[in-house]
Protein backbone atom coordinates (compact mmCIF):
# COMPACT_ATOMS: atom_id res chain seq x y z
CA UNK A 1 0.00 0.00 0.00
CA UNK A 2 0.97 3.43 -1.10
CA UNK A 3 1.62 5.16 2.63
CA UNK A 4 1.78 9.04 1.79
CA UNK A 5 0.25 10.31 -1.19
CA UNK A 6 0.17 14.28 -2.56
CA UNK A 7 -2.91 15.47 -3.83
CA UNK A 8 -1.89 17.42 -7.09
CA UNK A 9 -5.45 19.43 -6.60
CA UNK A 10 -8.36 21.37 -5.32
CA UNK A 11 -11.76 22.12 -4.16
CA UNK A 12 -14.14 18.93 -3.80
CA UNK A 13 -11.83 16.69 -6.24
CA UNK A 14 -9.24 17.22 -3.33
CA UNK A 15 -11.38 16.71 -0.39
CA UNK A 16 -12.87 13.71 -2.05
CA UNK A 17 -9.10 11.93 -3.17
CA UNK A 18 -8.39 12.57 0.61
CA UNK A 19 -11.56 10.74 2.51
CA UNK A 20 -10.40 8.05 -0.03
CA UNK A 21 -7.28 7.68 1.27
CA UNK A 22 -7.93 8.25 4.93
CA UNK A 23 -10.83 5.14 4.33
CA UNK A 24 -7.46 2.78 2.94
CA UNK A 25 -5.14 3.94 5.74
CA UNK A 26 -3.45 6.83 3.75
CA UNK A 27 -1.75 9.69 4.49
CA UNK A 28 -1.86 12.48 2.49
CA UNK A 29 -0.47 15.95 1.11
CA UNK A 30 -2.29 18.91 0.12
CA UNK A 31 -0.17 21.08 -1.90
CA UNK A 32 -2.34 25.05 -2.68
CA UNK A 33 -1.98 28.56 -3.59
CA UNK A 34 -1.53 30.92 -1.92
CA UNK A 35 -5.53 31.75 -2.51
CA UNK A 36 -6.38 28.22 -0.84
CA UNK A 37 -4.81 28.45 2.25
CA UNK A 38 -8.65 27.93 3.85
CA UNK A 39 -9.57 24.77 2.04
CA UNK A 40 -11.34 22.20 3.65
CA UNK A 41 -8.88 19.66 2.69
CA UNK A 42 -5.80 22.02 3.40
CA UNK A 43 -6.85 21.82 7.13
CA UNK A 44 -7.43 17.95 7.18
CA UNK A 45 -4.08 17.07 5.23
CA UNK A 46 -1.84 15.18 7.35
CA UNK A 47 1.02 17.71 5.57
CA UNK A 48 0.23 20.87 3.40
CA UNK A 49 2.69 23.12 1.06
CA UNK A 50 2.21 25.77 -0.01
CA UNK A 51 3.50 25.50 -4.23
CA UNK A 52 2.87 29.30 -5.34
CA UNK A 53 0.75 31.80 -5.61
CA UNK A 54 -3.35 32.59 -7.10
CA UNK A 55 -2.73 32.25 -10.73
CA UNK A 56 -2.96 28.29 -11.66
CA UNK A 57 -0.24 28.60 -13.99
CA UNK A 58 1.89 29.41 -10.88
CA UNK A 59 0.61 27.00 -8.87
CA UNK A 60 -1.51 23.87 -9.60
CA UNK A 61 0.21 24.04 -12.90
CA UNK A 62 3.47 24.60 -11.61
CA UNK A 63 5.51 20.70 -12.08
CA UNK A 64 8.68 21.56 -10.60
CA UNK A 65 7.00 23.41 -7.24
CA UNK A 66 4.21 20.03 -7.07
CA UNK A 67 7.33 17.40 -7.65
CA UNK A 68 9.59 19.36 -5.02
CA UNK A 69 6.59 19.22 -2.68
CA UNK A 70 6.56 15.43 -3.01
CA UNK A 71 10.17 15.44 -2.24
CA UNK A 72 10.22 17.20 1.33
CA UNK A 73 7.03 15.20 2.53
CA UNK A 74 8.59 12.09 1.61
CA UNK A 75 5.31 11.10 -0.51
CA UNK A 76 5.57 8.10 -2.55
CA UNK A 77 2.88 8.78 -5.19
CA UNK A 78 0.90 12.09 -6.43
CA UNK A 79 -3.35 11.89 -7.52
CA UNK A 80 -4.21 14.23 -10.21
CA UNK A 81 -7.80 14.15 -9.59
CA UNK A 82 -9.58 16.06 -12.80
CA UNK A 83 -8.15 19.21 -14.58
CA UNK A 84 -5.25 20.90 -14.22
CA UNK A 85 -2.36 18.54 -14.91
CA UNK A 86 -4.42 15.18 -14.65
CA UNK A 87 -4.10 14.48 -17.96
CA UNK A 88 -0.69 15.95 -18.87
CA UNK A 89 1.83 13.32 -20.26
CA UNK A 90 4.67 15.39 -19.63
CA UNK A 91 3.79 15.64 -15.62
CA UNK A 92 3.56 11.73 -15.79
CA UNK A 93 6.56 11.50 -17.07
CA UNK A 94 8.82 14.15 -14.65
CA UNK A 95 6.41 12.24 -11.76
CA UNK A 96 7.48 8.74 -12.55
CA UNK A 97 11.43 9.70 -13.61
CA UNK A 98 11.35 11.55 -10.25
CA UNK A 99 10.50 8.13 -8.57
CA UNK A 100 6.97 8.47 -7.91
CA UNK A 101 3.69 6.58 -8.79
CA UNK A 102 1.41 8.33 -10.75
CA UNK A 103 -2.31 7.73 -10.10
CA UNK A 104 -3.40 7.29 -13.39
CA UNK A 105 -2.35 5.65 -16.77
CA UNK A 106 0.79 5.68 -18.39
CA UNK A 107 2.10 8.51 -20.19
CA UNK A 108 2.38 7.51 -23.67
CA UNK A 109 -1.58 5.92 -22.95
CA UNK A 110 -2.31 9.64 -22.24
CA UNK A 111 -0.43 11.33 -25.07
CA UNK A 112 -2.20 8.65 -27.31
CA UNK A 113 -5.89 9.36 -26.47
CA UNK A 114 -4.87 13.21 -25.71
CA UNK A 115 -4.59 13.74 -29.74
CA UNK A 116 -8.33 13.62 -30.74
CA UNK A 117 -7.15 12.35 -33.96
CA UNK A 118 -4.87 9.53 -32.84
CA UNK A 119 -7.17 8.46 -30.46
CA UNK A 120 -9.97 8.00 -33.04
CA UNK A 121 -7.73 5.81 -35.30
CA UNK A 122 -6.62 4.00 -32.14
CA UNK A 123 -10.41 3.30 -31.68
CA UNK A 124 -11.36 2.26 -35.30
CA UNK A 125 -7.94 -0.61 -34.61
CA UNK A 126 -10.20 -1.86 -31.60
CA UNK A 127 -13.38 -1.80 -33.21
CA UNK A 128 -15.23 1.41 -31.11
CA UNK A 129 -17.56 3.04 -33.63
CA UNK A 130 -16.58 6.50 -34.42
CA UNK A 131 -18.09 9.85 -36.29
CA UNK A 132 -18.08 9.27 -39.98
CA UNK A 133 -14.80 12.12 -40.60
CA UNK A 134 -11.66 12.97 -42.12
CA UNK A 135 -9.74 9.52 -40.45
CA UNK A 136 -7.10 12.00 -39.88
CA UNK A 137 -5.46 15.59 -39.77
CA UNK A 138 -7.11 18.00 -42.33
CA UNK A 139 -4.29 19.20 -44.93
CA UNK A 140 -3.72 22.17 -46.95
CA UNK A 141 -5.15 21.01 -50.25
CA UNK A 142 -8.68 23.34 -50.28
CA UNK A 143 -9.70 21.14 -52.79
CA UNK A 144 -9.29 18.09 -51.04
CA UNK A 145 -10.81 19.30 -48.09
CA UNK A 146 -14.17 20.79 -49.92
CA UNK A 147 -14.44 17.21 -51.54
CA UNK A 148 -13.89 15.37 -48.35
CA UNK A 149 -16.50 17.76 -46.65
CA UNK A 150 -18.60 16.91 -49.47
CA UNK A 151 -18.45 13.09 -49.07
CA UNK A 152 -18.90 13.24 -45.18
CA UNK A 153 -22.64 15.77 -45.64
CA UNK A 154 -23.19 19.01 -44.59
CA UNK A 155 -22.78 19.86 -41.39
CA UNK A 156 -19.35 19.15 -40.51
CA UNK A 157 -17.64 20.00 -37.48
CA UNK A 158 -13.71 21.02 -37.65
CA UNK A 159 -11.77 20.25 -34.47
CA UNK A 160 -8.54 21.01 -32.61
CA UNK A 161 -6.88 17.37 -31.86
CA UNK A 162 -5.48 19.20 -28.98
CA UNK A 163 -9.37 20.62 -27.77
CA UNK A 164 -11.10 19.73 -24.75
CA UNK A 165 -13.94 20.78 -22.77
CA UNK A 166 -15.47 22.33 -25.56
CA UNK A 167 -12.96 24.67 -27.38
CA UNK A 168 -11.17 24.24 -30.56
CA UNK A 169 -14.43 23.24 -32.60
CA UNK A 170 -16.52 25.21 -35.09
CA UNK A 171 -19.71 24.05 -36.96
CA UNK A 172 -20.07 24.57 -40.90
CA UNK A 173 -23.41 23.86 -42.87
CA UNK A 174 -22.36 24.76 -46.11
CA UNK A 175 -19.17 24.64 -48.54
CA UNK A 176 -18.60 28.62 -48.82
CA UNK A 177 -17.92 28.59 -45.19
CA UNK A 178 -15.65 25.60 -44.88
CA UNK A 179 -12.05 27.22 -45.92
CA UNK A 180 -12.76 29.96 -43.73
CA UNK A 181 -13.60 27.60 -41.03
CA UNK A 182 -10.74 25.38 -41.04
CA UNK A 183 -8.18 28.57 -41.45
CA UNK A 184 -9.87 30.16 -38.24
CA UNK A 185 -10.07 26.99 -36.18
CA UNK A 186 -6.51 26.37 -36.94
CA UNK A 187 -5.43 29.64 -35.63
CA UNK A 188 -7.74 29.14 -32.38
CA UNK A 189 -6.11 25.69 -31.90
CA UNK A 190 -2.55 27.28 -32.09
CA UNK A 191 -3.13 29.55 -29.43
CA UNK A 192 -5.18 27.65 -27.06
CA UNK A 193 -3.44 23.93 -27.19
CA UNK A 194 -0.06 24.80 -28.61
CA UNK A 195 -1.11 22.88 -31.42
CA UNK A 196 -2.86 23.55 -34.90
CA UNK A 197 -3.52 20.44 -36.16
CA UNK A 198 -7.46 19.75 -36.83
CA UNK A 199 -9.94 16.93 -38.02
CA UNK A 200 -13.17 16.98 -39.75
CA UNK A 201 -16.49 15.00 -39.18
CA UNK A 202 -20.16 14.92 -39.65
CA UNK A 203 -21.83 17.10 -37.34
CA UNK A 204 -25.18 14.90 -35.80
CA UNK A 205 -27.97 17.91 -35.31
CA UNK A 206 -29.71 15.85 -32.39
CA UNK A 207 -27.15 13.69 -30.51
CA UNK A 208 -27.21 12.34 -26.67
CA UNK A 209 -23.53 12.42 -24.92
CA UNK A 210 -23.42 8.98 -23.05
CA UNK A 211 -20.16 7.75 -21.84
CA UNK A 212 -19.21 4.80 -20.70
CA UNK A 213 -16.83 3.91 -17.14
CA UNK A 214 -14.28 1.63 -17.45
CA UNK A 215 -11.32 0.38 -14.91
CA UNK A 216 -8.45 -1.64 -15.98
CA UNK A 217 -5.15 -3.23 -14.43
CA UNK A 218 -1.66 -3.92 -15.42
CA UNK A 219 -2.28 -7.21 -15.56
CA UNK A 220 -4.94 -6.57 -18.67
CA UNK A 221 -7.97 -7.07 -16.75
CA UNK A 222 -10.53 -4.55 -17.87
CA UNK A 223 -14.44 -3.91 -17.17
CA UNK A 224 -17.07 -1.20 -17.43
CA UNK A 225 -19.55 0.20 -15.13
CA UNK A 226 -22.57 1.03 -16.94
CA UNK A 227 -22.99 4.54 -18.62
CA UNK A 228 -23.87 8.37 -17.98
CA UNK A 229 -25.83 10.79 -19.61
CA UNK A 230 -24.41 14.03 -19.70
CA UNK A 231 -26.74 15.45 -22.74
CA UNK A 232 -27.98 18.33 -20.35
CA UNK A 233 -25.05 20.87 -21.52
CA UNK A 234 -24.74 24.87 -22.21
CA UNK A 235 -21.67 25.97 -24.67
CA UNK A 236 -20.42 22.05 -24.85
CA UNK A 237 -20.06 22.11 -20.64
CA UNK A 238 -21.75 19.19 -18.56
CA UNK A 239 -24.56 20.75 -16.28
CA UNK A 240 -26.73 17.62 -14.87
CA UNK A 241 -25.25 14.16 -15.54
CA UNK A 242 -27.59 10.61 -14.67
CA UNK A 243 -26.37 6.81 -14.76
CA UNK A 244 -27.82 5.19 -16.08
CA UNK A 245 -29.10 6.85 -19.71
CA UNK A 246 -32.67 6.52 -20.22
CA UNK A 247 -33.99 4.61 -22.93
CA UNK A 248 -30.74 2.56 -23.38
CA UNK A 249 -31.30 -1.17 -22.98
CA UNK A 250 -29.08 -3.78 -21.23
CA UNK A 251 -28.16 -5.04 -24.14
CA UNK A 252 -27.08 -1.74 -25.75
CA UNK A 253 -24.95 -1.34 -22.09
CA UNK A 254 -23.55 -4.55 -22.48
CA UNK A 255 -22.09 -4.50 -25.94
CA UNK A 256 -21.18 -0.87 -26.21
CA UNK A 257 -19.81 -1.48 -22.45
CA UNK A 258 -17.62 -4.78 -23.65
CA UNK A 259 -16.42 -2.75 -26.68
CA UNK A 260 -14.94 -0.43 -24.55
CA UNK A 261 -13.61 -3.13 -21.62
CA UNK A 262 -11.89 -4.55 -24.81
CA UNK A 263 -10.36 -1.55 -26.66
CA UNK A 264 -8.84 -1.16 -22.87
CA UNK A 265 -6.77 -4.10 -23.29
CA UNK A 266 -6.06 -3.38 -27.09
CA UNK A 267 -4.27 -0.06 -26.26
CA UNK A 268 -2.91 -1.50 -22.17
CA UNK A 269 -5.18 1.35 -20.66
CA UNK A 270 -4.44 0.98 -16.61
CA UNK A 271 -6.68 3.04 -14.17
CA UNK A 272 -10.54 4.60 -14.55
CA UNK A 273 -11.14 6.03 -17.79
CA UNK A 274 -14.03 7.13 -19.52
CA UNK A 275 -15.00 6.57 -23.50
CA UNK A 276 -17.12 9.60 -24.43
CA UNK A 277 -20.09 8.78 -27.10
CA UNK A 278 -22.30 10.54 -29.33
CA UNK A 279 -25.65 8.50 -29.15
CA UNK A 280 -28.26 8.87 -32.09
CA UNK A 281 -31.16 7.01 -33.75
CA UNK A 282 -29.36 3.61 -31.52
CA UNK A 283 -25.70 3.97 -32.95
CA UNK A 284 -22.95 5.40 -30.68
CA UNK A 285 -20.41 7.57 -31.97
CA UNK A 286 -16.67 7.83 -30.28
CA UNK A 287 -15.95 11.34 -29.96
CA UNK A 288 -13.00 10.86 -26.82
CA UNK A 289 -11.65 9.45 -24.17
CA UNK A 290 -10.92 11.07 -20.88
CA UNK A 291 -7.91 9.22 -19.09
CA UNK A 292 -8.81 10.27 -15.66
CA UNK A 293 -11.61 10.51 -13.04
CA UNK A 294 -14.54 12.66 -14.25
CA UNK A 295 -16.25 15.21 -12.34
CA UNK A 296 -19.17 13.04 -12.41
CA UNK A 297 -18.05 9.45 -11.60
CA UNK A 298 -20.30 9.78 -8.36
CA UNK A 299 -23.68 8.82 -9.67
CA UNK A 300 -21.97 5.89 -11.07
CA UNK A 301 -20.34 4.90 -7.38
CA UNK A 302 -24.32 5.41 -6.46
CA UNK A 303 -25.56 3.20 -8.61
CA UNK A 304 -23.04 0.68 -8.66
CA UNK A 305 -21.83 0.35 -4.92
CA UNK A 306 -18.23 0.81 -6.22
CA UNK A 307 -15.81 3.76 -4.91
CA UNK A 308 -13.78 4.68 -8.18
CA UNK A 309 -11.05 6.79 -6.54
CA UNK A 310 -9.98 4.06 -4.07
CA UNK A 311 -10.38 1.46 -6.90
CA UNK A 312 -7.39 3.77 -8.93
CA UNK A 313 -5.47 4.02 -5.97
CA UNK A 314 -5.59 0.32 -5.41
CA UNK A 315 -4.75 -0.58 -9.37
CA UNK A 316 -1.75 2.25 -8.82
CA UNK A 317 -0.47 0.35 -6.15
CA UNK A 318 0.03 -2.77 -8.74
CA UNK A 319 -3.55 -5.22 -7.23
CA UNK A 320 -5.23 -6.89 -9.47
CA UNK A 321 -8.72 -5.44 -10.60
CA UNK A 322 -10.67 -6.42 -7.51
CA UNK A 323 -13.81 -6.99 -9.36
CA UNK A 324 -15.24 -9.02 -12.90
CA UNK A 325 -18.15 -7.34 -15.15
CA UNK A 326 -20.64 -10.46 -13.54
CA UNK A 327 -19.44 -8.27 -9.74
CA UNK A 328 -20.55 -5.35 -11.31
CA UNK A 329 -24.89 -4.67 -11.09
CA UNK A 330 -26.67 -1.77 -11.33
CA UNK A 331 -29.43 -0.36 -8.97
CA UNK A 332 -31.62 2.09 -8.94
CA UNK A 333 -31.09 5.86 -10.54
CA UNK A 334 -28.67 8.23 -9.56
CA UNK A 335 -28.77 12.20 -10.57
CA UNK A 336 -25.84 14.78 -10.14
CA UNK A 337 -26.28 18.68 -10.22
CA UNK A 338 -23.41 20.83 -10.34
CA UNK A 339 -23.36 23.43 -7.99
CA UNK A 340 -21.63 26.62 -9.52
CA UNK A 341 -20.62 29.84 -7.46
CA UNK A 342 -22.27 31.89 -10.83
CA UNK A 343 -25.14 33.98 -11.49
CA UNK A 344 -27.89 31.69 -12.40
CA UNK A 345 -29.19 33.76 -15.38
CA UNK A 346 -26.16 35.40 -16.50
CA UNK A 347 -23.65 33.21 -15.75
CA UNK A 348 -21.45 35.20 -14.58
CA UNK A 349 -19.10 34.12 -11.71
CA UNK A 350 -20.01 35.06 -8.53
CA UNK A 351 -17.12 34.87 -5.93
CA UNK A 352 -16.62 35.77 -2.38
CA UNK A 353 -17.22 35.28 1.29
CA UNK A 354 -20.11 32.12 1.90
CA UNK A 355 -22.13 33.82 5.15
CA UNK A 356 -24.31 30.60 5.21
CA UNK A 357 -24.12 27.54 4.13
CA UNK A 358 -26.66 24.48 4.50
CA UNK A 359 -26.27 21.34 2.97
CA UNK A 360 -29.36 18.83 2.43
CA UNK A 361 -29.98 15.62 3.74
CA UNK A 362 -31.88 12.88 4.00
CA UNK A 363 -32.10 9.38 2.26
CA UNK A 364 -30.40 8.75 -1.07
CA UNK A 365 -28.65 12.16 -0.99
CA UNK A 366 -24.90 12.53 -1.20
CA UNK A 367 -23.25 16.06 -1.41
CA UNK A 368 -19.29 16.63 -2.58
CA UNK A 369 -18.54 19.69 -1.78
CA UNK A 370 -15.40 21.99 -0.02
CA UNK A 371 -17.42 24.82 1.15
CA UNK A 372 -18.37 25.72 4.78
CA UNK A 373 -19.39 28.63 6.62
CA UNK A 374 -17.49 31.90 5.94
CA UNK A 375 -15.18 30.34 3.24
CA UNK A 376 -14.03 32.67 0.52
CA UNK A 377 -14.58 31.51 -3.17
CA UNK A 378 -11.51 32.86 -4.93
CA UNK A 379 -12.27 34.78 -8.65
CA UNK A 380 -8.93 32.37 -10.11
CA UNK A 381 -10.00 29.20 -10.57
CA UNK A 382 -13.46 26.82 -11.65
CA UNK A 383 -16.98 28.00 -10.37
CA UNK A 384 -18.03 24.90 -9.60
CA UNK A 385 -17.85 24.69 -5.19
CA UNK A 386 -20.15 21.19 -5.27
CA UNK A 387 -21.94 18.58 -6.72
CA UNK A 388 -24.75 17.68 -5.48
CA UNK A 389 -26.00 13.56 -5.84
CA UNK A 390 -29.46 11.89 -5.75
CA UNK A 391 -30.05 8.19 -6.02
CA UNK A 392 -33.58 6.05 -5.97
CA UNK A 393 -34.62 3.36 -7.01
CA UNK A 394 -35.69 4.75 -10.23
CA UNK A 395 -35.52 7.78 -12.15
CA UNK A 396 -38.79 9.23 -10.46
CA UNK A 397 -37.83 9.17 -7.57
CA UNK A 398 -34.29 9.99 -8.20
CA UNK A 399 -35.70 13.01 -9.79
CA UNK A 400 -37.87 13.78 -6.66
CA UNK A 401 -35.20 13.98 -4.35
CA UNK A 402 -33.09 15.96 -6.14
CA UNK A 403 -36.06 18.54 -5.97
CA UNK A 404 -36.39 17.80 -2.82
CA UNK A 405 -32.38 18.73 -2.06
CA UNK A 406 -32.13 21.74 -4.19
CA UNK A 407 -35.02 23.60 -2.25
CA UNK A 408 -32.91 22.53 0.93
CA UNK A 409 -29.77 23.98 0.38
CA UNK A 410 -28.23 27.29 1.49
CA UNK A 411 -25.41 29.41 0.03
CA UNK A 412 -25.68 32.72 0.94
CA UNK A 413 -23.19 35.46 0.16
CA UNK A 414 -22.46 34.85 -3.70
CA UNK A 415 -25.09 33.85 -6.00
CA UNK A 416 -24.99 30.00 -7.26
CA UNK A 417 -26.59 28.46 -10.17
CA UNK A 418 -29.74 26.70 -7.63
CA UNK A 419 -32.44 28.21 -9.75
CA UNK A 420 -30.93 26.62 -13.08
CA UNK A 421 -31.04 23.09 -11.61
CA UNK A 422 -34.21 23.80 -10.05
CA UNK A 423 -35.36 24.44 -13.56
CA UNK A 424 -34.07 21.91 -14.91
CA UNK A 425 -35.21 19.26 -12.55
CA UNK A 426 -39.05 20.28 -13.15
CA UNK A 427 -38.58 20.85 -17.03
CA UNK A 428 -41.09 18.29 -18.66
CA UNK A 429 -38.25 17.26 -21.46
CA UNK A 430 -36.17 15.88 -19.16
CA UNK A 431 -38.21 14.71 -17.21
CA UNK A 432 -39.51 12.33 -19.95
CA UNK A 433 -35.41 11.20 -20.53
CA UNK A 434 -33.77 11.34 -24.00
CA UNK A 435 -32.83 14.98 -24.31
CA UNK A 436 -29.54 16.10 -26.64
CA UNK A 437 -26.96 17.96 -25.93
CA UNK A 438 -28.40 20.98 -27.30
CA UNK A 439 -31.49 21.39 -25.78
CA UNK A 440 -30.51 22.85 -22.50
CA UNK A 441 -28.75 25.84 -24.70
CA UNK A 442 -31.79 26.29 -26.91
CA UNK A 443 -34.24 26.55 -23.76
CA UNK A 444 -31.48 29.28 -22.50
CA UNK A 445 -31.65 31.42 -25.64
CA UNK A 446 -35.36 31.51 -25.26
CA UNK A 447 -35.58 32.64 -21.88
Amino acid sequence: MLDKILIANRGEIALRIQRACRELGIRTVAVHSSADRELKHVRLADESVCIGPAPSSESYLNIPAIISAAEVTDAVAIHPGYGFLAENAGFVERVESSGFVFIGPRAETIQLMGDKVSAIRAMQDAGIPCVPGSDGPVGDDAEANLRLAAEIGYPVIIKAAAGGGGRGMRVVHSEASLLHAIAVTRAEARAAFGSDTVYMEKFLERPRHIEIQVLADQYGNAIHLGERDCSMQRRHQKVAEESPAPGITAEQRQAIGQRCADACQEIGYCGAGTFEFLYQDGNFFFIEMNTRIQVEHPVTEMVTGIDLVKEQILIATGQHLRYRQEDVCLRGHAIECRINAEDARTFIPSPGRITQYHAPGGPGVRVDTHIYNGYIVPPFYDSMIGKLITWGEDRASAIARMRTALSEIVVDGIETNVLLQQDIMQDAAFQQGGTNIHYLQKKLSLV
